[in-house]
């Protein structure tokens, strides 16, 4: 599989490949204590390449086709109580109801990550996930609208006058 960058001219010259690019975003997660784990992943998972495992990111890298899909299930890993990380595991949602309202913590968690890392939005919110919502992703978030702030300040992640800078990237 081919993995899909956003245009060239948009990342850093250092980060235009596709393992360039995921070697930082990997560095990135391990550096802020999420464990990450690289092996084949043997059966479909719900992104390519991706999958979280009793609280670890698992990657491979020859299905992986969004390396900013890293960022955003590191973000669902992050954003999951200490106590309870080592329970998140597969579709995070799928049989968590009360996870949905995580995914609002996630992508601006994930906005934060980017602009922490020097990276565009468009790195995480790329065309073909985000249910066609990306580029409203990428607008909103772009013109200080942070959809889901509230649950990251409540976290004890940020705060309202300092977002997108993080105080911490892992919930307590």
């Amino acid at each position: 599989m081919t993995p899909h960058l956003p245009a060239q001219s948009m990342l850093p010259a250092a980060l235009a490949t596709p393992a360039a690019l995921t070697d930082y975003l990997l560095h990135f997660v391990r550096e802020i204590g999420i464990p990450v784990r690289e092996e084949p992943i043997p059966s479909p998972s719900f992104l390519p390449g991706l999958l979280i495992d009793a609280g670890q990111l698992v990657v491979d890298r020859d299905q992986l086709l969004y390396p900013g899909d890293i960022l955003h299930e590191a973000g669902h890993i992050a954003v999951t109580t200490a106590a309870e990380r080592h329970l998140v595991g597969g579709n995070v949602t799928e049989h968590n109801p009360e996870k949905e309202g995580e995914e609002m913590a996630v992508h601006v968690w994930c906005y934060a990550a980017c602009v922490h890392l020097g990276l565009p939005a468009a790195v995480v919110f790329h065309p073909d996930g985000y249910k066609g919502a990306s580029d409203w992703f990428i607008d909103t978030f772009g013109q200080g609208q942070y959809v889901g702030l509230p649950l990251l300040v409540w976290m004890g992640l940020t705060t309202n006058d300092t977002y997108p800078r993080m105080t911490g990237w892992l919930r307590a």
